[in-house]
C-alpha cells in the first residue's frame, strides 16, 4: 500500500501543477454545470451546461499525454475523478446540513427553493456512478489513442500533429464518454431509445470536438512550454 502510493505521489509530483489543476477544476466543474440543461429548440439535441467545462478535461489530457505520456496522464485524469468524488461527497453533506441557501429566500417559495438547491448539490446516485464510469473509460481511450497517433507520426511536435492527435483523440473519447453514459443512465433511467443515445453521444462528440479546435492552441503552447524545459527534474519518461 504504502509503496503503490509512493509511486502514485512521485507520478503525481512529475506533473506540472497546473496540469493537475486545470483536470480537477474542469471535471468537479462540469459535473455541477451538468445539473442545467440547454434549452436548444431541438427535440433531439440533448445537452447541458457541462459542456462548458467537458473540453478543459480533455484538453488536459492531450497535454498531459503529449508531455508526460499515456500512462501519466490516466493516473492524472484519475486522480481527479477521485478528487471529484471527495467534493462530491462534500456537497452531499451540505445539502443535508439543517440551514437555509441564501438564494432560497424568495417570498413564499423559501423551502421549494431549498429542497431544490439541497437536491442540485446532493446529486444523484446514478448520474454520480454513470458519469464516473464514462469519464474513466474515456480517459483511458483518449490518452492512449492520443499517444498511439502520435507514435505512428514519429512524436512530430508541430501543432499539426499535436492537433490531429488532440482532434482525433477528442472525438472518440467524447462519443465513448457520452455514449457510455446514455447506456448507463439515459437508457435505463430515462428510457431513451438507443437512436437518441446515439444521436445525443455524436452531436455531443460534435460539439465538444469544436471547443477543442478553438482552444487547441493554447494547449498546444501550453505543451511546447512544458517540453522546452518547465517540467519538474524528477520528471519520468514519457511512457
Amino acid at each position: 500500500m504504502n509503496s503503490a502510493l509512493s509511486r502514485l505521489s512521485r507520478t503525481l509530483a512529475s506533473v506540472h501543477p497546473l496540469i493537475l489543476t486545470l483536470s480537477v477544476i474542469s471535471i468537479v466543474g462540469m459535473n455541477l454545470l451538468a445539473n442545467k440543461s440547454i434549452d436548444t429548440g431541438i427535440s433531439w439535441l440533448a445537452l447541458d451546461c457541462g459542456i462548458l467545462l467537458s473540453w478543459l478535461a480533455f484538453l488536459s489530457m492531450d497535454v498531459a499525454t503529449h508531455c508526460y505520456g499515456p500512462r501519466t496522464a490516466t493516473v492524472v485524469s484519475l486522480t481527479a475523478l477521485v478528487i471529484n468524488l471527495v467534493m462530491v461527497a462534500v456537497f452531499y453533506v451540505a445539502s443535508v446540513i439543517p440551514g437555509v441557501w441564501g438564494e432560497s429566500f424568495v417570498p413564499g417559495s423559501e423551502a421549494a427553493i431549498n429542497t431544490a438547491l439541497n437536491h442540485t448539490f446532493g446529486g444523484t446516485w446514478f448520474i454520480i456512478l454513470g458519469s464516473s464510469i464514462a469519464y474513466a473509460i474515456s480517459a483511458v481511450v483518449n490518452n492512449f489513442l492520443n499517444w498511439g497517433i502520435g507514435e505512428q507520426m514519429g512524436n512530430e511536435r508541430s501543432f499539426g500533429t499535436f492537433a490531429l492527435r488532440s482532434y482525433v483523440s477528442t472525438f472518440v473519447a467524447q462519443f465513448t464518454d457520452n455514449m457510455t453514459f446514455a447506456l448507463i443512465v439515459s437508457r435505463n433511467f430515462f428510457d431513451w431509445s438507443m437512436l437518441q443515445c446515439i444521436t445525443c453521444a455524436l452531436t455531443g462528440a460534435i460539439l465538444e470536438l469544436l471547443f477543442e479546435v478553438f482552444f487547441s492552441p493554447i494547449g498546444f503552447r501550453i505543451s511546447r512550454r512544458l517540453l522546452s524545459g518547465d517540467r519538474s527534474p524528477n520528471a519520468p519518461r514519457p511512457a
